[in-house]
C-alpha cells in the first residue's frame, strides 16, 4: 500500500533497488544531488543533470519531460553519501514559475512496480527549481523524506544553498539547463500514471486590449518572426523522414497571437461583485480559456469551503475548550455562573459559525452566477447533453482541448455543479465501476439496472469521443463476450459508427486485443526507429478506444496479459481503454490485476463521494452526465459522425 506523504514526513525503505518516478504536468527536468549527512555537496560533480547524466547508483534523464523514471541501487552509493535528492526544475522557455502548472507528483516505488510512498508538491508559487524528495541514510537503514523546499530564484539559488560556491553554482546551473531540448518544451509527454493535478494562477482575467504576442507565463521570443510549426501527423519534415506525432494538435508551438479576449462586463456599481463573464481566464483561444476557468471554479469551489470547514472546526474546538475551562473552576458550579459560561461559549461559537456562512454564502453566490453564464457558452466537448449546444453541432475539423466526463458538487452547495473536464488524449484508461460495493448507492440499486447504467455510461463517453473529434481520427472497438451489453451499444451499432461488430465470445476477445496489442508494438517501434512511414498499411494511426464489457468474462490469461499491456503501454500511442467491471468478479486473480485497477481513472454510475481535489482534497460528489431520457441527442450526434465520415470516403 503506497504511503502518501506531507511535507516533512518521512517512510522507511525496505529495499536497496528502488525507481524514483515523477508525473507532471509540464516537462520538467529531473536532476540528482548527492550530499553528505548535512546535505552539503562536495562538488558540482556530485549533482547528476542531463549534461552528465550518471553518478555511482543511478542515472538521471536526458532531457525535459512530464514523466520521468530513475532507478537508484543504495547499495553502489558511496559511503560517504548520506542523501540522494531528486530537483525538478522548470526548463527555459517553458512556464515560469511552479504555481502556474500543475502539481508533480512523485513517489518511491519497488522493482516489481509497486509504490512505495508518494508525495504530491503542493503550495509552489513563484519557485522555478524544488527539492522534490530525498532519500537518506540514517543508522544504517534507508528512508525516504518529502521535502517540497522550492526556490524563486532558480536552479543556482539552490546549489548554493546546498554548499557550492555562488560562481560554481550558477555555472553548473546554466550548464544544466542549456542541454534542454529546443522546440516546444510546453508539450509534456502524456503520462500513464497518476493522472496530474491542476494548475493554479488561471483566474487573471484576460485582457480585452491588443491580444499579446506569447501566452502568460511565457516570455515573448525576441524576434518578431515566429519559429516553423512542427510537421503534422503524415506531413515530411524538411529533410527527415514524416512523423506520426501523438501530441495535441491544438498546442501552440510559436508566437502566434491568441484569439481576442472576451468583452469584458461593465463595471459593477458600489457594493456590488463584479458580473462574470465566459472565457475570462488565460489561454490562447476561446476553448482554453473556458477549460481554465471551469477549473478555476473548481478551485475556488475547493478553498471557499475548506475555510468554511476550517471555520466551523475552529469554533467547535474553541467552544469545547471554554466550556471545559468552565466546568473545571470551582466557582462556576455555584448558582447560575456555570450556565452563564456555557450559554456564553455556545454564542460565541454560533457568531463564528455565521459569519464564516456568510462569507461561503457570499463566495457561493458569485460562483454560481460564475457557472449560469459559463456553463451556457461551453463547447459540446465541454457541455452536458441537455445543453442546446448539441443541437447545433457539427463534427469538428480539430480535436478538443478536453472532454467532459461528469458532474462534480460539494454537500454545502448541491445545486452548484462543476463540469468534470479530462486533457484528451487520455492519460489513463478509463473504469466505470458496475459493482455494487463500491457505493451506498449502488448497493440500494438493483444488479441488472446498475449494469444497464453502467454501460449506458461508457456508450454516451463513446460517442462524445467520436462527435469531438474529426471524423477520421478516432475509432471504437468493443469487447462484449456475453452479449450483454448489446442493448446499450444499440445506438454505436446502429449508427455505423464501431471499428467492426462487438467481440463476442472468447475468441472474439482474443482477436481485438491482439490486433490491438500488434498495433501498439509496430507505432512503439515505428516511433522509436524514426521510420513511421515503414508501418503497414492495415495499421490505423488513429486514435483508438476500446470498450471492454463484463470482464473477466472470456478472458483467459493470456488475453489478460494483453489488456494489463493495452492499459499501461497504450495512451502512449493512442490506444485507449474503456472498461466497465466489477473489480469483485475478477477477484480470483488476485493481486496481478490491483496495478490495472490502479492504472485506470475510476468513475462511477451512480452518485458517489470516490474523487477528491488537489488542493485541499475534499471528497467531491461525482455524477455521471447522461442524455436526457427520451432524448435522440445522441443518436443525432452519432448520425452526424456516421455522415461525415461518408464524406471524408
Amino acid at each position: 500500500m503506497t504511503a502518501e506523504l506531507v511535507r516533512g514526513q518521512n517512510h522507511p525503505l525496505s529495499r536497496s533497488r528502488v525507481e524514483i518516478r515523477v508525473s507532471a504536468g509540464t516537462p520538467v527536468l529531473a536532476l540528482a544531488q548527492l550530499g553528505d549527512d548535512t546535505g552539503r555537496l562536495a562538488g558540482p560533480g556530485a549533482v547528476a543533470h542531463p549534461g552528465a547524466r550518471t553518478l555511482p547508483g543511478l542515472e538521471v534523464p536526458g532531457a525535459a519531460s512530464g514523466q520521468h523514471r530513475i532507478a537508484v541501487d543504495l547499495d553502489a552509493v558511496a559511503p560517504a553519501v548520506h542523501r540522494v535528492g531528486l530537483v525538478l526544475v522548470l526548463p527555459p522557455g517553458g512556464p515560469g514559475h511552479f504555481g502556474a502548472v500543475p502539481a508533480s507528483y512523485v513517489c518511491v516505488a519497488d522493482p516489481e512496480g509497486a509504490e512505495l510512498a508518494g508525495y504530491t508538491l503542493t503550495g509552489l508559487e513563484s519557485e522555478t527549481a524544488v527539492v522534490a524528495l530525498e532519500l537518506y541514510r540514517r543508522q544504517g537503514a534507508w528512508k525516504v523524506r518529502a521535502v517540497g523546499q522550492g526556490y524563486a530564484a532558480g536552479l543556482g539559488a539552490l546549489l548554493a544553498d546546498a554548499g557550492l560556491p555562488a560562481p560554481a553554482a550558477a555555472e553548473l546551473a546554466a550548464a544544466a539547463l542549456g542541454t534542454a531540448p529546443a522546440g516546444d518544451i510546453t508539450l509534456a509527454v502524456m503520462p500513464g500514471g497518476p493522472a496530474p493535478t491542476v494548475p493554479r494562477g488561471l483566474r487573471a482575467p484576460a485582457t480585452a486590449q491588443t491580444p499579446t504576442p506569447a501566452p502568460q507565463d511565457v516570455p515573448a521570443a525576441p524576434a518578431p518572426t515566429p519559429p516553423p510549426m512542427p510537421p503534422q501527423p503524415g506531413q515530411d519534415a524538411a529533410g527527415g523522414p514524416p512523423t506520426i506525432s501523438y501530441a495535441h494538435p491544438r498546442r501552440r508551438t510559436s508566437t502566434e497571437p491568441p484569439e481576442p479576449a472576451p468583452r469584458p462586463a461593465a463595471p459593477p456599481r458600489p457594493g456590488e461583485q463584479p458580473r462574470p463573464v465566459a472565457g475570462d481566464a488565460s489561454g490562447w483561444s476561446m476553448e482554453e480559456r473556458l477549460y481554465n476557468q471551469v477549473w478555476g471554479m473548481f478551485e475556488d469551489l475547493a478553498r471557499a469551503v475548506a475555510a468554511y470547514r476550517g471555520a466551523v472546526e475552529f469554533a467547535d474546538s474553541r467552544m469545547d475548550r471554554e466550556l471545559d475551562e468552565a466546568l473545571s473552576d470551582p466557582r462556576h458550579r455555584l448558582g447560575g455562573s456555570g450556565n452563564a459560561a456555557r450559554d456564553t461559549a455556545r454564542a460565541r461559537r454560533e457568531e463564528l459559525v455565521a459569519r464564516a456562512q456568510e462569507v461561503l454564502d457570499r463566495d457561493l453566490v458569485q460562483l454560481t452566477a460564475e457557472s449560469e453564464v459559463v456553463e451556457p457558452a461551453l463547447p459540446a466537448a465541454y457541455a452536458r447533453w441537455d445543453n442546446p449546444v448539441w443541437q447545433a453541432h457539427s463534427v469538428p475539423a480539430e480535436a478538443p482541448l478536453a472532454l467532459r466526463l461528469g458532474d462534480l458538487h460539494l454537500p454545502e452547495r448541491p445545486d452548484l455543479r462543476i463540469p468534470m473536464l479530462v486533457r484528451v488524449p487520455l492519460e489513463r484508461g478509463l473504469w466505470i465501476d458496475n459493482g455494487r460495493t463500491g457505493s451506498e448507492a449502488a448497493m440500494a440499486m438493483d444488479t441488472d439496472r446498475l449494469r444497464r447504467a453502467a454501460m449506458d455510461m461508457a456508450v454516451a463517453h463513446a460517442a462524445r469521443m467520436l462527435a469531438a473529434h474529426p471524423a477520421d481520427r478516432f475509432a471504437v472497438h468493443v469487447i462484449d463476450a456475453a452479449g450483454a451489453g448489446a442493448a446499450s451499444l444499440a445506438p454505436l451499432v446502429r449508427a455505423g459508427v464501431l471499428a467492426g461488430a462487438p467481440a463476442a465470445g472468447a475468441a472474439g476477445v482474443t482477436e481485438t486485443l491482439e490486433r490491438l496489442t500488434r498495433r501498439v508494438d509496430l507505432v512503439q517501434m515505428a516511433v522509436r526507429a524514426g521510420a513511421p512511414e515503414d508501418l503497414p498499411p492495415d495499421v490505423d494511426t488513429s486514435d483508438q478506444l476500446l470498450i471492454v464489457h463484463d470482464f473477466p468474462h472470456g478472458f483467459d490469461d493470456r488475453a489478460v496479459t494483453r489488456l494489463r499491456y493495452l492499459a499501461d503501454e497504450g495512451p502512449a500511442v493512442g490506444v485507449h481503454l474503456l472498461m466497465v467491471a466489477d473489480r469483485d468478479e475478477a477477484s480470483a486473480y488476485g493481486p496481478l490485476l490491483d496495478p490495472l485497477w490502479r492504472s485506470l481513472m475510476r468513475l462511477s454510475p451512480v452518485p458517489d463521494n470516490h474523487l477528491a481535489d488537489p488542493w485541499v482534497h475534499h471528497a467531491w460528489i461525482f455524477e455521471p452526465d447522461l442524455p436526457p431520457q427520451g432524448s435522440r441527442v445522441l443518436d443525432q450526434a452519432l448520425e452526424r459522425v456516421a455522415a461525415a465520415r461518408g464524406r471524408a470516403r
